[in-house]
């Protein structure tokens, strides 16, 4: 059984799909697009993602072998512990461990006790207290400042600000979040280079790295526009090749070792998000589970049978174990309603047409989020719709695969958003 809705968790079910040890998955609470056509997966929608009860009933009608606890609200909320407590065999970080995620505070206090590279910040929990501190940033050195929500706002929480009047919005923005995810936040330093990111699996003891990704988190071209939970991505990116060992033992071994001597060791999926800053490593975020939409591009590389990872995880064994990967390059595009991620009503409930005919194209898969399906026809149903991901032997073939399918795709009312320029600096690189 696999906990989340969207398209990563459509990947998920394909690599547990394709081992021969798994004859059924379950995705609660899912959407339509993951059982589409698959006889073999059953999408229940009766769980919520925040609600570890309503979860945990939805395991104990199925009796699952395995729960896999793929979403960042699922994690936060405790779903594990309460599965664990119940007798199921779970894959995931514990509550506590998955605050390297959903508390950024304790995570960068976690990162200056390891001395992981992290930007300047500071806490605060009143408007007003920052206010004052981001006036005298801006009277001092200006520049570019992050403002950041404490809690969980799906990749949304992380607000940019180049000028003091764009600052105080921001400020003032964080009380607007669901949840109260930032009644704390975070102002912190605007860290500029390219940014990447790697997958680790561990077992809490050890740890194996997939391939390196990168991400694209704005609306629009070039990295304008507001921040989305990812446009697009591909895998691997260039840019770390010569940077694979620092990575490593920088900014993945503290972190597994570290909460290990913590006495909160992490099982499950580290996420690393990362800069390079005039040729020097630092850290964005840590998450505690698969991305959305690095998933997409890193996870259909594997080729050791996914399900003999988890279980060797589980029985902390991953050290006994090698990850064989191949050596194709993905591109993701993110297909979105036109408006998002503010309104994008306008969308909803619009036909979507040409999804049969880009699925048939050599080298693309298409993994499904925010679509709905009634009698055999796909309808929008939320922000991030699906994702079309190609392969190649390398980014210009992959890239041409992609856009190529996507020219397939269009939702009534000219309602289809999505980047143009997914991959583009290791295009120029490849060129160059």
């Amino acid at each position: 059984m696999i906990v989340g809705n969207g398209a990563r968790e459509d990947v998920i079910s394909h690599a547990y799909r394709n081992s021969p040890q798994v004859e059924r998955v379950i995705v609660t609470p899912g959407n339509d697009f993951l059982n589409w056509r698959k006889k073999n997966v059953i999408v229940d929608k009766r769980s919520s993602l925040k609600d570890p009860i309503s979860i945990l009933r939805i395991a104990e009608e199925y009796k699952p072998d395995l729960i896999d606890v793929a979403q960042d609200d699922a994690l936060a909320s405790g779903t594990v512990d309460l599965l664990q407590q119940n007798g199921f065999q779970v894959f995931g970080p514990t509550k506590l461990a998955a605050r390297i995620e959903s508390d950024k505070n304790w995570a960068r206090q976690f990162m200056q006790r390891q001395e992981i590279p992290h930007p300047k910040f500071r806490y605060f929990d009143n408007e007003a207290s920052a206010i004052e501190y981001v006036t005298r940033l801006y009277q001092e050195n200006p520049g570019i400042f992050y403002i950041k929500a404490i809690g969980l706002c799906a990749g949304k929480g992380a607000l940019k600000s180049t000028t003091l009047e764009q600052a105080i919005q921001n400020i003032r923005l964080m009380k607007t979040f669901p949840d109260r995810a930032g009644r704390r936040f975070l102002i912190e330093e605007g860290l500029v280079g390219e940014e990447f990111s790697y997958y680790a699996i561990s077992d809490g003891l050890s740890y194996r790295i997939f391939k390196s990704a990168q991400d694209n988190k704005t609306v629009n071209n070039f990295d304008e526009g507001e921040q989305t939970g990812g446009m697009g991505a591909i895998s691997p990116a260039l840019i770390t090749n010569p940077l694979k060992d620092e990575i490593e033992k920088q900014m993945i071994s503290k972190v597994i070792l570290g909460m290990a001597s913590e006495g909160v060791p992490f099982t499950g999926i580290l996420y690393l998000g990362g800069i390079v800053v005039n040729g020097k490593l630092m850290n964005i975020e840590y998450n505690a589970r698969w991305g959305d939409p690095e998933c997409q591009v890193v996870l259909p590389s594997l080729k050791t049978d996914y399900l003999d990872l988890i279980q060797a995880c589980l029985e902390k064994r991953l050290n006994q174990v090698k990850i064989s990967q191949d050596n194709k390059t993905r591109v993701c595009i993110v297909g979105a309603s036109r408006g998002y991620p503010q309104d994008y009503s306008q969308a909803r409930g619009k036909r979507i047409y040409g999804l049969e005919q880009a699925m048939q194209l050599e080298g693309i898969n298409i993994f499904g989020a925010g679509i709905d399906i009634i009698d055999g026809k796909t309808y929008a149903n939320g922000g991030r719709l699906f994702s079309v991901v190609a392969e190649g032997k390398d980014i210009l073939e992959a890239r041409q695969r992609a856009y190529s399918a996507i020219a397939y795709i269009s939702i009534e009312g000219n309602n289809l958003h999505y980047r143009t320029d997914i991959g583009w600096r290791d295009v120029e690189r490849i060129l160059k």
